[in-house]
């Protein structure tokens, strides 16, 4: 029988992550989910965030530059560039 020309997919995991929006948040991305379900098909509007945040992240300039940087780094054997943020109590990378 002849193969696809796709192959088999990878596994992909999963992990659920629980979150807090602001209600005008929520109010928009229900809207957002609401035009985007007349548009193609209905959906709800949790399955849409995973989604969003991906096309986000991919469309972030400067994280792809950072993450390249960290990435030519580790392939050379170093360190990232050691940068951290203090927010209230908390450091950020």
């Amino acid at each position: 029988m002849p193969q696809l020309r796709l192959g088999p997919l990878p596994k992909v995991g999963v992990f659920r992550l629980t979150i807090t929006l602001p209600e005008s948040l929520k109010e928009e991305l229900d809207l957002y989910s609401a035009e985007h379900g007349r548009l193609y098909e209905p959906i709800e509007t949790a399955a849409l965030i995973p989604h969003m945040l991906e096309a986000f992240i991919r469309s972030d300039r400067g994280w792809r530059s950072r993450r390249a940087k960290a990435g030519g780094a580790r392939q050379r054997g170093l360190s990232p560039p050691a940068s951290s943020t203090t927010r209230g109590d908390e450091t950020l990378p």
